[in-house]
């Protein structure tokens, strides 16, 4: 019953196409009692004309026969035309409201579903309700009234033969209420599995390279292939299900009319019935064959349609928790950038401990604060929840003092900019992926279609095509950030050290780089990531560990670019790297989801021996015990007291050691 009510949650969407679906409905039952009505005309025919030798009024009755064939044929094609365009915008419209509540739905809820599951409930479930309302809705309840009108035609024609037929037709429900219940459990389950399907092949294309290099791939084959099967038994269930209603849907109806020619033929050779009228009875059992025969599949597509809307609406009853307020308060103009965390908690859905607990933190406009704490301190959940990707479980956050929950998602997302540790890059153009955070509004004017990399800056003009039009993205319609100059993406390509790579590809900003970007390095895919949170000019940047994948030499180059950024607007970012750590003006230090202490670098390598064994972790016993001095050599200065200079490569290299997982340096 439940699935029944989702699939009539559905009916909203067709609301507006009222006018369509009660033309293709008359059309449909105006078919089917056409169909109905010629076995009339032939009962007259033969006990008129036919039986009294008199055709003079045949061609009456063969007219009558054309008008109604070319009426069933016309009123047939005219329901297909009136239910396409209903039924195809349900399909637009639900998928559109399905995109845009997913998008709305916190990162607690992304971390809970598959990707496939949810890619299958947006696109195939769909399309399973799309079919059933352009075909499969409007032929179960015309088919139904026909074998209602039939037998009502049966019983004016001779009841005894109407009751023949009844008898009949009578196991055919219940053989179909039994189906339709059986059916759905099945098809539901047939629906999960396709979904399951649908996150393993996208996991093993999106993983491609980590299921190689660790020779996981014949797993990976093994595992899709099993849910590949599983999906062949539930498909094979159904199939036998379909083929035992279709078996009792098909040999009742033969069954009927065998008794129908008999009884009937009995009466006509007793003068109790003519034979126009078992002609016509017999017509219209005949008739009512393909209502009684599709019953089988049309209740399957029921069934089918059903169980995905219970998906589909399984997905959109999820509540939007983080949402804009019935009245947002306005951020100040200009957005000074001061950040103010109190009380702040935050505990993932079903999660055992809390992420953080009872953070209390104040962030200057224009400061630079760098987070830095073991893995699993909830560093990266902070950060998160300062461009309000969540909200806190309690406490509450303010930028301006305006807390982050009382002003509109766009005017905060428009002031807060984030760089991520894993760099997400969409399949388009270098341009449409470092242009994706500037609204059009927001372009510093007219595209400077034929800006390049200045000279200097590491880009000659022989590396593609820069100044081709990069703002020509892969989809229709206009790119985001297409008002975005040639000459503001290159020089936010630039400070992020990306412009070299950028200009060697062979379009320049106009490159497809892909899905994923897979065909670039960590490095590279990281630096376009950055110079799309730099590009739109943020008075928050929020950097979640975004160099972990460059090398040294490029960190330190990006590091030194990024001072003349940082020192405009508030920055708060996740390091654990000294380099990183000493751009900031102060570094937070989170322990179990807590503010363990707060000062410069300096300051707590210092006085906070945790923080100072996270930064610049002692070396093994073994390590020691080869780098001990021989005669005459002066003894290497331990962790505390190695200087800065000399600790911070040799720190770097082992993490660069680190990231050979991650794809080529950067």
């Amino acid at each position: 019953m439940g699935a029944v009510t989702s699939l009539r949650r559905c009916a909203p969407y067709l609301r507006p196409h009222r006018a369509l679906m009660a033309g293709a409905c008359g059309a449909a039952f105006g078919s089917m009692l056409a169909g109905l009505a010629m076995p009339l005309v032939l009962q007259r025919l033969v006990d008129g004309p036919v039986a009294e030798r008199d055709f003079s009024a045949l061609p009456w009755f063969i007219g009558a026969f054309a008008l109604l064939g070319v009426a069933e044929a016309v009123l047939l094609g005219a329901r297909r035309l009136l239910v396409i365009r209903p039924a195809t915008r349900l399909e637009t419209a639900m998928r559109a409201d399905a995109a845009a509540h997913i998008q709305r739905l916190p990162l607690s809820f992304h971390a809970r579903w598959q990707s496939g599951q949810l890619l299958s409930r947006t696109v195939s479930d769909i399309t399973e309700i799309g079919r059933f309302v352009a075909f499969s809705a409007i032929y179960l309840v015309v088919n139904v009234a026909a074998l209602a009108v039939g037998l009502v035609v049966l019983a004016w024609l001779a009841p005894a033969l109407a009751l023949v037929v009844f008898l009949a037709y009578t196991p055919m429900v219940v053989a179909t209420t039994v189906f339709e219940q059986r059916f759905r459990v099945v098809a539901r389950a047939a629906q999960e599995v396709g979904g399951d399907l649908s996150t393993t092949v996208e996991e093993s294309v999106l993983g491609v390279r980590v299921l190689k290099v660790f020779g996981r791939a014949p797993e990976t084959v093994r595992r899709f292939t099993g849910q590949a099967r599983r999906l062949r038994v539930l498909e094979l269930r159904k199939l036998s299900y379909t083929a035992a209603l279709w078996w009792v849907i098909t040999a009742l109806p033969d069954l009927a009319i065998v008794a129908m020619i008999g009884y009937g033929g009995y009466g006509v050779a007793t003068g109790a019935l003519s034979l126009g009228t078992l002609m016509a009875a017999v017509t219209v059992a005949t008739h009512l064959r393909w209502p009684a025969d599709t019953l089988g599949w049309l209740t399957a597509d029921a069934s089918t349609a059903a169980a995905a809307a219970d998906r589909y609406w399984q997905v959109r009853d999820e509540p939007v928790t983080v949402a804009d307020p019935a009245r947002p308060r306005p951020l100040p103009s200009p957005v000074r950038g001061e950040i103010r965390l109190e009380g702040v908690h935050y505990a993932y859905p079903g999660g055992r401990a809390a992420a953080l607990r009872g953070v209390d933190l104040t962030i200057r406009a224009g400061s630079t604060v760098a987070v830095a704490g073991a893995t699993g301190s909830g560093k990266s959940t902070l950060l998160s929840l300062l461009s309000r990707l969540d909200d806190p479980t309690s406490g509450r956050i303010t930028l301006d003092g305006v807390d982050l929950r009382e002003t509109a998602l766009a005017d905060l997302r428009s002031a807060v900019c984030n760089a991520f540790d894993d760099p997400v890059l969409f399949s388009g153009t270098v341009r449409d992926n470092v242009t994706l955070g500037v609204r059009d509004a927001e372009a510093p004017g007219a595209r400077d279609a034929g800006a390049r990399p200045a000279d200097g800056g590491g880009a000659g003009g022989s590396g593609g095509a820069p100044g081709a039009d990069a703002g020509a993205g892969t989809g229709a319609g206009r790119a985001p950030g297409c008002g975005v100059p040639d000459g503001a993406v290159w020089e936010a390509l630039r400070t992020v050290r990306a412009d070299e790579f950028v200009a060697a590809l062979p379009e320049g900003l106009s490159t497809v780089i892909g899905e994923e970007g897979l065909g670039l390095s960590g490095g590279q895919r990281q630096r376009l990531a950055l110079a799309r949170a730099i590009l739109p000019g943020p008075s928050v940047l929020v950097l979640d560990d975004a160099l972990s994948a460059l090398d040294v030499r490029t960190e330190r180059e990006v590091e030194a670019a990024l001072r003349g950024v940082l020192g405009r607007v508030t920055t708060v970012v996740a390091a654990h790297r000294p380099g990183t750590l000493r751009l900031a003006d102060q570094v937070v230090f989170l322990s179990g989801g807590r503010v363990a202490a707060t000062g410069t670098h300096e300051e707590l390598m210092a006085r906070e021996p945790a923080y100072r064994l996270l930064v610049r972790p002692p070396l093994p016993v073994a390590a020691r015990e080869a780098r001990a001095p021989g005669p005459g050599e002066a003894p290497l200065p331990g962790p505390a007291e190695a200087p800065a200079e000399a600790q911070v490569p040799a720190e770097r290299a082992v993490a660069e050691d680190g990231m050979a997982g991650r794809g080529r340096p950067g």
